[in-house]
């Protein structure tokens, strides 16, 4: 099964790169396929890739959801 979950953008970097925070940890994802994407947007990140721009509050949600199944938040640190 595949995940997208919901990172916040602290930084966007040369290359359509952008660092994100995870649950607290920092990656490098590319947001390629969202150029609209800004610093302290949330964005849903799948395979390394931000994939679509998410309204904070979905992005709450869904990682106090993930914080309830913490099988599913091993797999993302």
């Amino acid at each position: 099964m595949c995940l997208a979950i919901p990172a916040k953008i602290v930084e966007l970097e040369d290359d359509n790169l952008a660092k994100v925070d995870i649950l607290g940890v920092s990656r490098t994802v590319s947001v390629d396929l969202t150029p609209q994407a800004q610093v302290g947007d949330y964005v849903l990140v799948h395979a390394g890739f931000a994939i679509e721009v998410v309204d904070p509050q979905y992005a709450q949600e869904t990682i106090d959801l993930v914080k309830e199944f913490p099988e599913l938040a091993d797999g993302v640190a």
